[in-house]
């Protein structure tokens, strides 16, 4: 099949202006719940339809880019699509529409007077529009406006209902965040005053003679900014106090995008505009305290919204390690870890969200007996808990050998001490998984210590109670909607999917990670063909 290169320009700025359009259509339909849902849904499956095309013809012609509004680059707005922000898309746009499917599930089951359908829906939209606007971003202002979307978005996502828990999260979400925003401003200012240009792939050019104090001046306030999105250690204690609080489809799809954001921005700053590694050995010891921290945290919780929280943290570690070793091995393995994490996250948290429903709650001091109330749960859960715990031949562990062999190919010490700290963590891992499923699953409710309370009703999108009451008095007791089962299902579908053709997959993370370690690809695709070599013989910029 053979697309015209109009066709591709015409496909590139879609995955942003499709659901930002579908948000003004839901908003301005707010009294009609059926036809936002169906607005909602056509909008993210017409995004995943694009976005696939878009890594296919990534993968097969190259990296291609467009100029917002005719203007030349690098004066005008660029969004790029190479294999990395291709993929990221794809990824991106399967859990958005698994996790919309399984809202959408919820909010017909628990009835619409209960939900706020007229915000939820345009709000995650937004959501949607800013992911796939950071993902395609060619200027460090336009990322900077992605995280920004993000951000406004996600506020309302994660206060939906008021509750006073919802509200003290919100708050301390939006006041990281705006932190993370200002240093992110002032690292764009830096650049802007040493190259004179926001576009990346000219500043990529021109920080060259930028001095290298001033360099790593910029890249380490960057690399705080991208690190605080990203949950990186240090800059990671707002996330599992944010998180747990909120609506099981929120926290999912959090839990499996917005840090991930954060990785991709260090993914391209690393690779594109700071390319000389001096600051890998910091990456690399942030990214070992990341993993090792955060799965110790998940090991002292006993709520498992919490716990996966913690975990997430952690794993978030696994992909800096990929980053920092500078080698296209370790970015292949960190870009498959990203794709694999991002669904078994996502996974996890809707599985909460199930056994919330089932059970009454998410805490282990109340839960137990649930194999044998549902079997079918039972396996929803433990498919992406042993997948996240890495056992063969999930791709998990697929995806933690590619980083591990990276790290022994490295010849610096430090990268042996992360592959040791990469295995504990995954024996962590798989003993913090491990302990929910004997005591949620497999021990009886009534040797739980609370075994006999259960909060007042299934975690909704608003009006969640902290009222508790007498397990055998909850109402709906063992219901799952099929409407959440079938969302669920289909993402620990793509979970295997992920083992099942991991050498295709595989192979095309590995011609990503090539591409991103030879930036004159991506500088030529955005400037021009030849742009670097012309500005290397005439001896200056252009």
């Amino acid at each position: 099949m053979t697309l015209s290169p109009d066709l591709v320009q015409t496909l590139t700025p879609l995955p942003v202006l499709i659901p930002m359009l579908a948000a003004a259509v839901t908003l301005v339909g707010g009294r009609r719940p059926r036809f936002q849902r169906a607005v909602t849904i056509a909008a993210l499956a017409a995004g995943l339809a694009v976005s696939v095309v878009l890594l296919y013809l990534a993968d097969r012609d190259g990296i291609s880019s467009l100029q917002v509004g005719g203007w030349e680059s690098p004066i005008g707005i660029t969004l790029v699509v190479d294999r990395l922000s291709a993929i990221m898309l794809v990824v991106s746009y399967v859990v958005l529409l698994a996790v919309m499917a399984f809202a959408v599930g919820q909010g017909i089951h628990d009835g619409n007077e209960r939900q706020p359908v007229s915000i939820f829906l345009p709000t995650y939209l937004a959501l949607a529009a800013g992911i796939s606007n950071a993902f395609l971003a060619g200027d460090l202002f336009n990322l900077f406006v992605g995280f920004e979307v993000l951000l406004a978005a996600s506020f309302v996502l994660l206060t939906l209902g008021g509750s006073a828990d919802r509200v003290r999260a919100g708050v301390s979400y939006v006041m990281v965040s705006m932190v993370s925003s200002l240093i992110f401003l002032i690292g764009i200012a830096l650049a802007y005053g040493a190259t004179g240009t926001l576009n990346m792939a000219q500043m990529a050019l021109r920080l060259d003679d930028v001095p290298n104090g001033t360099r790593m001046a910029i890249y380490g306030v960057l690399l705080v900014a991208f690190g605080i999105k990203a949950a990186v250690f240090p800059l990671s204690t707002w996330l599992p106090d944010s998180y747990p609080t909120a609506p099981a489809p929120v926290t999912a799809v959090f839990a499996g995008l917005l840090t991930k954001v954060g990785v991709y921005a260090i993914i391209r700053a690393h690779t594109l505009l700071f390319p000389q590694g001096e600051l890998d050995d910091v990456l690399l010891v942030c990214g070992l305290l990341t993993m090792i921290i955060g799965i110790l945290g998940a090991i002292a919780q006993s709520d498992i919204k919490r716990l996966l929280s913690f975990t997430l943290v952690s794993h978030i570690g696994y992909m800096v390690f990929g980053i920092a070793l500078s080698t296209q091995q370790g970015l292949s393995g960190a870009i498959y870890y990203v794709a694999h994490h991002i669904i078994v996250q996502t996974t996890l948290f809707l599985v909460v969200g199930l056994i919330e429903r089932q059970a009454g709650s998410s805490s282990l001091r109340r839960l137990g007996g649930l194999a044998a109330a549902s079997p079918v749960l039972a396996i929803v859960f433990l498919i992406p808990a042993l997948n996240l715990g890495g056992i063969p031949p999930f791709s998990g562990f697929i995806g933690k050998i590619a980083l591990l062999q990276a790290g022994a190919a490295h010849p610096s010490v430090l990268s042996w001490v992360l592959v040791a700290g990469g295995t504990i963590t995954s024996l962590l891992t798989l003993y913090v998984v491990a302990r929910v499923w004997t005591k949620a699953f497999w021990r009886a409710r009534a040797d739980a210590p609370e075994g006999e309370l259960a909060d007042v009703s299934p975690s909704a999108l608003i009006d969640e109670s902290e009222t508790d009451i007498a397990f055998v008095d909850r109402e709906d007791v063992g219901r799952m909607p099929a409407l959440m089962l079938v969302p669920t299902f289909a993402l620990v579908a793509v979970g295997i999917a992920l083992t099942v053709f991991a050498g295709q997959i595989i192979a095309v993370t590995d011609r990503a990670a090539t591409d991103l370690q030879d930036r004159s690809i991506y500088i030529d695709a955005v400037l021009g063909p030849n742009y670097s070599e012309q500005v290397t013989a005439t001896g200056g910029d252009r």
